[in-house]
């Protein structure tokens, strides 16, 4: 049964090489590969949950600069619904450009986040959630993303009737998470994801454990994920594969998580995702696993 998804966050346009190696100083590169694709946690996220055929909405700044026309064709060919935050804007999108190192599937990235394009919450449609099974907000509209998980964690008494889950893409800490962390119900961070004064992945699993979320995840690249399901601690396997490329492994996880918690429990949810993120990383760029599995 096809359900739905609101994704809130950042879109990019990426484009990505395939290489040896990343470039050292002065030396110039000629790839093996490329593609071009439209990028960012949330937006990756919501291709995913497409894919596995539900659909995705997207709540993200994209504007009007002819370069979004790549942005939109991508993002058509899944389909993802965009509702853009600031359609009149005519600057240039973000720009992400990755290079992946072919031997080990490792990338290097060099991109502008959403600090220059943050928009208001006042540009939210009144009807956002309607009809929305989860959200996932990745932290780069943070005004945006307080505004949506207020409304659907409950302040509007809208949780109550819909149950409307929040999920969080803890991919790296970023200043206004805490403001979204009280209406969490799945916080699922990379090992890359240190709040003020966490130094460990203890002191991150008490750090969310003080805002009650009662399911938090931490994944670790290959190595097993970590998580707590209502203070129970366990350990989901990773499969193990020579990767190709692991470019949006980890948002490709969380769109397929969002999908899988929706039909299952918590712990094989992750392991579903897991499996999806693990398929993905066997080819080059965000899209090509897509066309083969």
């Amino acid at each position: 049964m096809e359900k739905s998804a609101l994704f809130v966050g950042l879109t990019t346009l990426d484009l990505i090489y395939l290489a040896d190696s990343p470039p050292q100083n002065n030396q110039k590169l000629v790839a093996t590969d490329y593609t071009v694709a439209a990028g960012g946690p949330a937006t990756n996220a919501a291709v995913t949950f497409s894919y596995l055929g539900n659909q995705a909405i997207l709540l993200s700044v994209l504007g009007s600069h002819p370069m979004t026309q790549l942005i939109r064709t991508d993002l058509a060919t899944f389909p993802v619904t965009v509702i853009d935050l600031d359609p009149s804007k005519n600057t240039p999108p973000p720009v992400s450009s990755i290079i992946v190192t072919q031997a080990t599937g490792e990338r290097a990235v060099i991109s502008i986040n959403a600090v220059k394009t943050q928009a208001n919450s006042s540009s939210i449609p009144t009807d956002i959630l309607s009809n929305v099974d989860i959200v996932l907000i990745d932290g780069h509209q943070i005004a945006v993303s307080r505004a949506i998980a207020t409304l659907a964690a409950g302040t509007a008494q809208i949780a109550k009737t819909q149950h409307i889950p929040i999920a969080i893409d803890g991919g790296s800490w970023k200043p206004g998470f805490e403001q979204i962390l009280p209406f969490v119900d799945y916080a699922i961070c990379s090992a890359n994801f240190y709040p003020p004064n966490c130094h460990n992945i203890q002191d991150v699993f008490a750090y969310l454990h003080s805002f009650n979320i009662p399911h938090i995840v931490i994944t670790q690249g290959k190595n097993p994920i970590q998580y707590s399901n209502h203070g129970n601690h366990g350990f989901v396997n990773v499969p193990e594969i020579q990767p190709v490329d692991t470019l949006g492994a980890g948002d490709i996880f969380h769109g397929a998580f969002c999908h899988y918690i929706l039909q299952t429990n918590f712990i094989d949810a992750l392991q579903q995702a897991a499996n999806i993120a693990t398929e993905a990383c066997k080819s080059f760029g965000t899209r090509r696993w897509m066309e083969i599995s």
